[in-house]
């Protein structure tokens, strides 16, 4: 699909605030409601727009203490990868899991409250999933950026 001006200021706008009404973004974007509509139902329909979320702040819900985990399987078979996979998608504490190359096969971003709750996650889930040769845990001491938005 090809993007012209105002689908890439409508998708802008939408990843701002996804709560704005259609008549709101029609004056911002100088368009008809009607006009501003049909655009969002074929981003949708493309699959470019693929959900709407409200997005949490960590801290005010005891998630602040964010772990980046990277973890080597013991083989690169199918069978533990596909494995790994299925298991790890089921833990809540994982917001996000990344099967990378270089020293380590999968990177996790794990949100929890904080040390004491990392290391119960550790000992009583993590490190239960089969097929786990090793681990190396990275704390978040800042956030310099977070987003969600893709600007085109």
């Amino acid at each position: 699909m090809t993007f012209d001006t105002i689908d890439k200021n409508l998708l802008k706008l939408l990843q701002t605030d996804s709560k704005k009404t259609t008549k709101e973004l029609s004056l911002k974007l100088n368009l008809s409601v009607t006009a501003v509509y049909e655009r969002i139902k074929k981003l949708e329909k493309e699959g470019i727009i693929s959900n709407y979320v409200a997005l949490l702040n960590r801290n005010k819900i005891e998630k602040g203490f964010v772990v980046f985990c990277h973890l080597k399987l013991m083989q690169h078979t199918k069978e533990f990868i596909s494995q790994f996979e299925k298991e790890v998608v089921l833990l809540n504490e994982v917001l996000e899991c990344f099967h990378v190359s270089g020293d380590y096969d999968y990177i996790l971003k794990i949100c929890v409250k904080d040390m004491e709750e990392y290391r119960e996650f550790m000992v009583t889930k993590l490190t239960t999933l089969q097929h786990i040769g090793s681990t190396h845990s990275t704390f978040m001491i800042g956030e310099v950026k977070n987003t969600t938005a893709f600007y085109m």
